[in-house]
């Protein structure tokens, strides 16, 4: 047992409450997530939450209750539990990659032997006089290694179930194929040759106990061992992501000493009240505020602005964020676990172990479903016997009610129907991550968009000229020598526009850059400048009044806007912005088609989001939301009795993303987005959003007609198999059909179809959006600037 008292304190969350979080072991399905919360409950005043995918247990209770007290009753139940520490992401994702090596070379190993099992198992028992001296000795060797090595997990897990006096889904699947095993092996040594294997119109009429169901047993192990290995994949998978957003931060920093020397150290060793300095295209080590320097600031990893801002002494920065062209001296203010960056990390941990624990519905019952089989098995058995029947007659009769009710159908109704749809969903650019995605998508009602990367493209672009007194081509000529020699994002756009249009750029001579303001250099021996008003204003330059209103317009737009001049006359401005996907519109459409109100959500100021929200036809708009902010709007929306699916790419995206009920990350995104999502969206279009959510009702009503009949063929196959109408082979055949009509049913989804691409309609750019907005009045039915916004 761990040293809890070596754990970190607990978190006081109210007056004589607190909260602690421990992690699981041993926790193989729904039920066992419900054995321990329940257990966990049964403590007086405390309250628990289970998440079997995260294997964490968040845990309220009284001051009273040591921590102690709660690992105890964890371990009393059959499982292993110790506090979560920091490392334990760390730990947490060795632990699952060492799983799925595991799990990996047991299917290996299964399917090695599986096949050649099944194959002549059919032949040795439809056509008896095939058997060859010591035909029972071959099909043994190739059942053990399947039945016992490869299926070792299922015996592990049902054996320290039954030492605690509980049941799963893992008691069943040892039982029968401990059960399968051992009759075959009684049946093919010590009954009479001519039955043992009996086929055909006899063994059906004769209810014959000699058959051989060692395939049965290996089939069970391989297709539930598949199962396994998916949801270990997905697992350690989300763990990956979680353990490099921990690793975004900077990794060293430079401190500045007080006799001004430098001295590079591990980030871990900053200190609050050092100072450290930060240069261009280097990650800010902490959050801080500036002393010296100026410089633009990448910070859309935190708040998913696509323009850099700028910073100066003064100016507060955040922790993860990148420098772009100047140097920074930087006061350390908040380290450690204590920035942004980290309470992100824990807002995306806390948000996702608050999740519905359920994977799968057949797990829901199995808590009964076990026990009830195997008290049938037993009753049938016992019955027999009293009848009067042979021990032979009535040891069939229980084994077709244990083979019968065998979760073949059961372990394969939703592995099936994720593999097809993990397929059908590769095709379309869509990957869904686990369960929670499938059982989600039916109920949503209402899709958050974020803004950046996600409704637009992600990356600036000039979307407005306006010349003065020269032609466009040289205004963009002249402005593109100055800001191809400059880092910065408009300039990048600037110097893009210039170099497709008038050819590649002229090298602009004794270029400066002006942080904040913009940059100059001397073009064809004129010095050009490029910047925004406030630069001109300081050198007294003035700017024409119709230049002025076309720059008021396009700002309102959400556009940023900067001004040309050469010999102190402004000859134009150019106005940069993020434009609308393509998609936008037609993705839009589709979604209120299936019955959800889209809803745009950004950390951008009023303008850009409306100017955004109008180009792809979106009415309900909240802007000005940063990360902490996000997660709390989707709850408030759920408060308000709407069910969420976010849409998003970014870290800042990422405590969202888990909070709504459906997370959809754009593959394009980052690490915390994809790790934080349900689902994964690979297409760069915005139709993939509509797309994955039809593809998952899809999958789910699959899986739910699958379930129904694999309950349906238990409930209506066991009292034939346990009255003697069906024998062991019997019930096996009809166990096979059984996964045959649940693996037709789920290649059915192979068929599902994505929206034409040539069906999309093109979003208008978000400049033209400027006299839509003036002209409509405020239509949306909701804007917000949320409390916290930049």
């Amino acid at each position: 047992m761990v040293d809890v008292a070596a754990a970190s304190p607990l978190t006081d969350v109210a007056p004589g409450m607190t909260e602690v979080e421990l992690v699981i072991g041993g926790m193989t399905c729904a039920a066992c997530a419900v054995r321990v919360q329940t257990k966990l409950n049964k403590l007086d005043g405390v309250t628990a939450t289970v998440n079997l995918s995260t294997e964490r247990a968040h845990v309220t209770a009284p001051a009273q209750v040591s921590r102690q007290e709660l690992v105890k009753v964890v371990e009393a139940a059959g499982y292993s539990a110790e506090l979560a520490r920091p490392e334990a992401a760390d730990t947490s994702f060795a632990a699952d990659s060492a799983t799925v090596k595991r799990l990996r070379r047991r299917l290996i190993l299964a399917l090695v032997f599986f096949v050649p099992l099944t194959d002549l198992s059919i032949v040795l028992s439809i056509f008896p006089w095939s058997r060859f001296p010591g035909w029972q000795w071959v099909l043994v060797a190739l059942a053990a290694p399947v039945a016992t090595w490869a299926a070792w997990p299922f015996h592990q897990a049902a054996l320290r179930q039954a030492r605690h006096l509980s049941f799963s889904m893992d008691t069943l699947v040892s039982m029968g194929i401990v059960a399968a095993c051992g009759w075959s092996i009684y049946a093919m040594f010590f009954l009479d040759r001519s039955r043992a294997g009996a086929s055909g119109l006899h063994a059906l009429l004769h209810n014959s106990g000699g058959g051989i169901y060692l395939e049965v047993a290996a089939s069970v192990t391989t297709f539930l061992l598949a199962g396994r290995l998916y949801e270990a994949r997905a697992r350690r998978s989300a763990g990956e992501a979680m353990r490099d957003l921990a690793a975004a931060g900077a990794k060293d920093v430079c401190v500045l000493g007080d006799d001004h020397a430098e001295q590079r150290i591990p980030a871990g060793q900053l200190q609050a009240g050092q100072r450290f300095v930060v240069r261009p295209g280097e990650r800010i080590a902490a959050d801080g505020e500036v002393l010296s320097g100026q410089s633009a600031v990448d910070r859309s990893m935190m708040t998913g602005e696509s323009v850099p801002v700028d910073a100066a002494a003064g100016d507060s920065v955040t922790g993860g964020t990148i420098v772009l062209t100047g140097r920074l001296v930087v006061r350390a203010v908040k380290v450690g676990r204590d920035t942004q960056l980290a309470h992100l990390v824990a807002l995306v941990e806390q948000a996702q172990a608050g999740k519905a624990g359920i994977q799968r519905l057949a797990d829901r019952i199995c808590a009964v479903f076990v026990p009830c089989v195997l008290a049938c098995a037993v009753a049938t058995l016992a019955g027999w016997l009293l009848a009067g029947s042979t021990a032979e007659h009535a040891f069939s009769a229980a084994l077709a009610v244990l083979i019968i009710a065998c979760p073949c159908a059961l372990g394969l109704a939703t592995p099936a129907a994720l593999v097809v749809a993990s397929g059908r969903g590769a095709q379309l650019g869509v990957f869904i991550k686990g369960y929670q995605a499938l059982e989600s998508s039916r109920a949503i009602d209402t899709v958050v968009l974020d803004k950046t990367g996600t409704v637009t493209t992600g990356q600036m672009t000039v979307t407005g000229v306006m010349t003065a007194g020269t032609s466009r081509g040289d205004l963009l000529r002249h402005a593109g020598a100055v800001e191809h020699a400059s880092e910065h994002a408009v300039a990048a756009a600037v110097a893009a526009l210039a170099a497709a249009e008038t050819g590649p750029p002229g090298s602009a001579e004794g270029f400066a850059a002006l942080p904040g303001l913009g940059a100059r250099g001397v073009v064809d021996g004129r010095e050009v400048v490029v910047g925004r008003e406030r630069l001109f204003a300081e050198r007294g330059t003035g700017v024409p009044a119709e230049l002025a209103g076309w720059c008021r317009a396009q700002e309102r737009a959400g556009a940023t806007t900067v001004l040309v001049s050469w010999d102190d006359v402004i000859r134009g401005a150019l106005a940069v912005t993020d434009t609308v996907k393509p998609s936008a519109v037609a993705a839009v459409a589709e979604l209120r088609g299936l019955g959800l109100r889209p809803v745009l959500l950004t950390g951008d100021n009023p303008a850009t989001a409306d100017a955004v929200a109008a180009a792809a036809r979106i009415t309900e708009v909240i802007s000005e939301a940063l990360p902490v902010a996000k997660a709390q709007v989707i709850r408030d929306l759920e408060a308000a009795g709407r069910s969420v699916a976010m849409v998003g790419d970014g870290v800042n995206d990422g405590p969202a993303l888990a909070a709504a009920q459906l997370g959809l990350a754009l593959g394009s995104g980052t690490d915390v987005a994809i790790c934080a999502a349900d689902m994964i969206l690979l297409r760069d279009d915005l139709q993939v959003v509509p797309d994955a959510i039809k593809l998952a009702r899809a999958t789910f009503r699959t899986i739910r007609r699958n379930l129904a009949w694999a309950f349906c063929y238990n409930v209506l196959a066991i009292p034939l198999a346990a009255l003697g109408f069906l024998n062991p082979i019997v019930a096996a055949a009809t166990m096979t059909l059984s996964s045959v009509f649940v693996v037709w049913n789920s290649l059915r989804l192979r068929r599902f179809s994505a929206t034409p691409a040539s069906s999309f309609r093109t979003a208008p750019p978000v400049a033209d959006a400027a006299s839509t907005i003036c002209n409509r009045g405020n239509t949306r039915d909701e804007s917000v600037r949320w409390p916290g916004g930049s």
